[in-house]
């Protein structure tokens, strides 16, 4: 290890002031006040405020920006009274199925495992916890994504979905919103199929509900485990 003294460096500064500030604000910080703060243009401000968005570690809305979830879920443990609230239905799914039952937050334009309440079956899906994931094709980055706002779900599926099929993921996306769950067949990981609910709070989702495992067991009964998840969603969001 070298023992050469650390130095500021620029761009991590500027990163860290702009995330103290949001931070120690309680209304949230706007543009020109960071671009103030920091003695920088906007449009230097604006690359780096964004960049944080799209990685979870901040949150715009109406121009006013806040810590965002990655911190909570990536940085430190997920808050107990989040993850407490989902617990009960976690473990309600995993016994009336079997099947692993996962409690999911968007980070950025990511979705994050953050709770997991395992199969007893010797053959069971699992997966890390807090580590990021695509929103699509998975049951609940579907659930996320359903719920963007038009301008954000056409950027991402501009990135990562081919013209060819926008069309066709976008009206799936408009059946989740319309019945209220998502389902995976296989499309992330070959023979694992999963349903997904978002749990929503005053008009926000704040995190979604899945249940997944191998296609063998769960493909004739898919949309009854989505219809289970949904509604244990629905009681988890007033707990919030």
């Amino acid at each position: 290890m070298s023992d050469a003294l650390a130095r500021e460096h620029r761009t991590v500064s500027r990163v860290t002031t702009i995330l103290e500030a949001a931070g120690q604000s309680r209304d949230g910080v706007r543009l020109a006040g960071l671009a103030a703060l920091l003695g920088a243009p906007k449009s230097s401000v604006h690359g780096l405020v964004k960049g944080l968005v799209a990685t979870g570690y901040l949150e715009e809305q109406a121009g006013v920006y806040r810590l965002g979830p990655a911190l909570d879920v990536l940085v430190r443990p997920a808050r107990a009274e989040f993850t407490l609230s989902a617990r009960r239905a976690l473990e309600s799914l995993q016994q009336t199925f079997d099947e692993t039952a996962i409690l999911c937050r968007l980070v950025g334009d990511a979705v994050v495992y953050v709770e997991m309440v395992e199969s007893r079956r010797m053959i069971r899906y699992s997966a890390p916890l807090n580590q990021r994931r695509p929103l699509y094709p998975t049951s609940s980055g579907k659930c996320f994504l359903a719920h963007f706002s038009p301008r954000r779900r056409a950027a991402y599926l501009a990135e990562h979905v081919e013209e060819a099929r926008r069309a066709l993921v976008e009206d799936e996306l408009e059946r989740v919103r319309e019945q209220g769950y998502a389902v995976n067949r296989g499309e992330t990981v070959p023979d694992v199929s999963a349903a997904a609910s978002p749990i929503v709070v005053q008009g926000r989702v704040v995190g979604a509900l899945a249940v997944a495992g191998p296609s063998a067991r769960m493909a004739d009964e898919l949309e009854q485990v989505a219809a289970a998840v949904r509604d244990e969603a629905a009681k988890v969001a007033p707990r919030l």
